[in-house]
């Protein structure tokens, strides 16, 4: 969830497009080629990029496509967010224009990474406007608290986990000073594992040096960046030909979204941008935040379906999907027969994509988690923090970092596939990116932070008026905009288009 944050000023309103068919549709606009001379070289990201294009299984020759505009001031940090961020997507970016030249023939288009771009779409949150009103990005239980001996991070954003909260503190009110009282009895260490063992959310402060030392960082370090694998030796992938110029490079793919909060529906909103037709499939009875789906849920359709229930239909979407993405704990969705092998075996020739916050490794791999939780225990928040309170990113640069890796490792599954066939599963983890993050080494973020309102736009949608930040993968003749804004959530209907 967002770090809060005013948003900025209203922009001027673009002209509206609108697509009400069922699917992509049409896209808003392409991108000219460019040959712009405000791009810059940038050396401290450029480690980063080609560090991230390396875990995708890039080729390296590929990286010289990419031009970064650099904005000074944007993602101020003391950890280098900024160069993560343009990574991120610069690798997303370049995996969708290696697929549209598989797809259209001739050589891989220039990608361009703006930093104005990368700042606003990883604090989108914060610029969304729905009719005119600001969500709330942090419910009053989400913070930093004292404890008896330090501090505890707590998530509590969903009404689930504030009940669970409250009642592992013995708590029949969730007033901020009950709970702050309750909190500074304990220890953080007891509000960390009394907290968890009630099924809610709440993590201990850690340095860089105590996250190192604990067993759940020893095995995240031990984790690839992205770990990719090959299941079996299904066929090769064909897109069919395309009737006139070259396609969007995931058009006509079939992605089944079944993921929630941030990093894995802003993987799937990429894929959507990008032309893939996106259904997200939720639980009937797991509720959903309406102005978290309003900022990812562009592009894409929603339905509610229970796994158990309504199995028949989730077999007959599995039937012709191309692509599955999960964003639940590793494991949790094996009881329903959604495990990658399990998956491959119905529907061999997919590419299955897994999203957690801690990694598949280690003790915390069954834990939920959030972005802000892990900045927490990874020992990010005291790095970013003064030496009497902890700190926080400028960006949730976890959840969207990692959702533009997600969506390239995707895009780069699927060009594998054109070549050499097979099922793939790619994993990647919120904890494995913090650490990424930690490790690297770049210059803070300095000067005048760049306005964002060169990159937010507003239209219509079934939930009213919307201002959003506009998508920062970029290159030449890809996409500037959704094909089609949030619909309800919940309310399409569980099919493909």
């Amino acid at each position: 969830m967002g770090h809060g944050g005013r948003p900025g000023r209203r922009d001027e309103v673009a002209q509206e497009h609108r697509n009400s068919g069922c699917g992509p549709g049409a896209v808003e606009g392409v991108r000219p080629v460019r040959h712009s001379a405000a791009m810059a070289s940038s050396s401290s990201s450029a480690p980063l990029t080609a560090h991230a294009w390396d875990a995708l299984g890039g080729d390296p020759a590929l990286l010289a496509r990419v031009s970064p505009v650099v904005r000074p001031g944007v993602l101020e940090a003391r950890l280098p967010v900024r160069e993560l961020a343009r990574a991120c997507v610069g690798a997303c970016a370049l995996a969708a224009a290696e697929l549209a030249a598989v797809r259209g023939g001739g050589a891989v288009p220039g990608v361009t990474v703006d930093d104005g771009a990368v700042a606003a779409a990883f604090t989108s949150e914060r610029h969304l406007l729905v009719d005119g009103r600001a969500p709330v990005t942090f419910a009053p239980l989400s913070r930093f608290w004292r404890t008896a001996d330090g501090w505890v991070r707590t998530h509590a954003n969903y009404p689930h986990h504030r009940r669970r909260l409250l009642a592992a503190l013995d708590l029949t009110e969730g007033e901020v000073p009950a709970v702050e009282a309750a909190l500074a009895e304990r220890s953080a260490m007891e509000v960390e594992e009394t907290v968890y063992d009630a099924g809610g959310l709440a993590v201990a402060l850690r340095t860089p040096e105590q996250w190192a030392g604990h067993p759940q960082g020893v095995a995240v370090g031990r984790l690839p960046l992205v770990e990719r694998e090959r299941l079996d030796a299904a066929r090769a992938r064909a897109f069919p030909r395309a009737d006139a110029g070259r396609p969007l490079p995931a058009a006509g793919v079939r992605v089944l979204d079944l993921t929630r909060v941030i990093a894995g529906p802003v993987a799937t909103r990429t894929l959507a941008l990008l032309g893939a037709d996106v259904l997200r499939v939720d639980p009937p009875g797991l509720p959903e935040l309406p102005d978290q789906h309003a900022d990812t849920g562009f592009g894409k359709r929603s339905t509610t379906l229970d796994l158990v229930t309504g199995r028949h239909l989730f077999e007959e979407l599995l039937a012709s999907a191309d692509v599955v993405v999960t964003g639940y704990r590793p494991d949790a969705l094996d009881r329903f027969g959604l495990s990658p092998r399990a998956l491959a075996e119905r529907r061999p020739g997919l590419v299955v994509a897994q999203l957690s916050a801690w990694g598949g490794a280690g003790p915390w791999r069954a834990r939920r988690g959030f972005d802000s939780l892990v900045q927490a225990a990874t020992g990010i928040a005291t790095t970013e923090g003064v030496p009497d309170r902890p700190g926080v990113l400028p960006a949730q640069a976890l959840d969207h970092g990692t959702g533009y890796l997600l969506a390239a490792a995707v895009l780069r599954a699927l060009t594998e596939q054109t070549r050499t066939g097979g099922t793939r599963v790619v994993r990647l983890a919120l904890a494995r990116t913090a650490a990424w993050l930690t490790e690297s080494r770049g210059a803070p973020s300095e000067g005048a932070p760049a306005g964002v309102e060169r990159w937010l736009r507003e239209r219509d949608s079934g939930l009213g008026r919307l201002r959003y930040a506009l998508p920062p993968v970029a290159f030449d003749g890809g996409p500037d905009d959704w094909a089609r804004p949030p619909g309800v959530w919940g309310a399409d209907d569980a099919r493909w288009c």
